[in-house]
């Protein structure tokens, strides 16, 4: 009789045990996402934008919005070699263990990590070809962020073929995603190794399969439909290895356009939309929220901002109101005020920016845009390699305050 007691007890603290490892990954029940608590949870946070894929507008330069056109202009003014040792210590700087200390203190629960696909692939990218990159990187955020309390939401923001047809998922012009069967197997593929290196990671909020899918300007009553269904194909991947993590899918044009899903097809769904200057009313989100209602799932607003203090502080009272989650954009940027943290412009760096507006069509335009001497322009990049470490930041405290949380000075 000792002994089927025992048995018993231990069966009861084996099941007590699972069920705590399973409630440690955050989920979904209903219209709510559920902490690792098991009760609701509001994501607050930010974006790490400009990192590990870097954005001209944040770079201040021209005619090299995305992330392969400002490595071609680096690597003009570096050389490859030069330009291979200016990523490297660009990826160690602008986001640091210190970024991530901060970003809890003044009361962030989590953070949404955009990455390009070609960090976890062989081919080219801000001058290197290492394919394991994208897990050291993002090992790197995790750990930082376990250490502190924080989750990690993985966005997929560049993905092969490219998915929106625009500078920022570092395109060709056009989301040959979805006509290309090699860019699908390829999004699948490592989207299944990241969730088989995370599936125990509970840390890892979810993954945000799509950034921005299917910008408004292309033939979208022929791509939209085809966008679900890879979506769709993404998640079977995911779930053949990974069936805890929460999976985010964004609308068409933009993250906006809802109408492209059907019937949720999987028990830990989450969608998302983004928007930019627009309202801060009720309507301005009331579709996103009746379609929640409708289909009994959460939602999650992945990005929004660029805007003035009094419109960021409006519209998080909004989504607040309405018990949305959401991570503004983005977190750093050079010279700004539109986000929690800023660093100055370095001193010749305008050269650099006159340089970037020049015609840089062919190898003749190049030769005639370079100015005799380097020196200005390299000293631009040294100096943004200096200036963007978080010890020579300075912070938006009415950006912050915005946003809901506390700066202590």
């Amino acid at each position: 009789m000792k002994r089927k007691h025992l048995l018993v007890a231990a069966f009861a603290i084996s099941a007590l045990t699972a069920q705590a490892q399973k409630n440690a990954f955050i989920s979904v029940k209903g219209k709510e996402v559920i902490g690792a608590d098991g009760k609701p949870f509001q994501m607050k946070g930010t974006n790490l934008g400009n990192w590990l894929v870097p954005e001209g507008y944040m770079f201040k330069v021209k005619q090299a919005g995305s992330p392969r056109l400002i490595n071609e202009l680096v690597t003009q003014i570096t050389g490859p070699e030069g330009a291979h040792k200016f990523w490297n210590q660009y990826l160690d700087n602008y986001i640091t263990e210190k970024d991530i200390h901060f970003l809890k203190s003044i009361g962030v629960n989590s953070i949404r990590l955009p990455f390009h696909y070609k960090l976890f692939t062989g081919e080219d990218y801000l001058g290197s070809n290492d394919s394991t990159r994208g897990f050291r990187y993002t090992d790197r955020v995790i750990q930082w962020c376990k250490k502190e309390g924080m989750y990690v939401m993985l966005d997929m923001h560049c993905a092969p073929g490219g998915q929106t047809g625009d500078n920022i998922d570092d395109s060709y012009g056009y989301p040959y995603l979805f006509t290309e069967e090699s860019s699908q197997q390829l999004t699948i593929r490592i989207w299944k190794d990241i969730a088989k290196r995370y599936k125990n990671e509970t840390t890892v909020l979810g993954y945000d399969l799509l950034n921005e899918p299917i910008a408004h300007y292309f033939d979208v009553a022929f791509i939209n439909p085809l966008l679900e269904p890879l979506y769709k194909k993404i998640t079977a991947a995911v779930r053949a290895e990974d069936k805890n993590h929460i999976i985010l899918l964004g609308g068409a044009q933009w993250d906006s356009n809802f109408k492209i899903f059907g019937e949720p097809f999987d028990n830990k769904l989450v969608y998302t939309f983004h928007k930019y200057w627009t309202d801060t009313t009720q309507k301005v989100i009331q579709e996103y929220v009746d379609f929640s209602n409708k289909h009994n799932v959460p939602l999650y607003l992945g990005e929004s901002g660029e805007n003035t203090d009094q419109w960021i502080a409006s519209f998080r009272r909004l989504l607040d109101s309405n018990r949305i989650g959401w991570h503004f954009w983005p977190y750093k940027k050079m010279n700004a005020t539109s986000s929690p943290v800023t660093f100055p412009q370095p001193e010749t760096y305008s050269a650099l920016i006159d340089y970037s507006a020049k015609n840089r069509a062919d190898y003749g335009d190049i030769r005639k845009a370079m100015p005799a001497k380097k020196d200005e322009l390299l000293k631009a990049l040294e100096g943004m390699l200096n200036n963007c470490r978080f010890e020579n930041c300075t912070f938006n405290k009415g950006y912050i305050q915005a946003l809901g949380f506390t700066i202590n000075e």
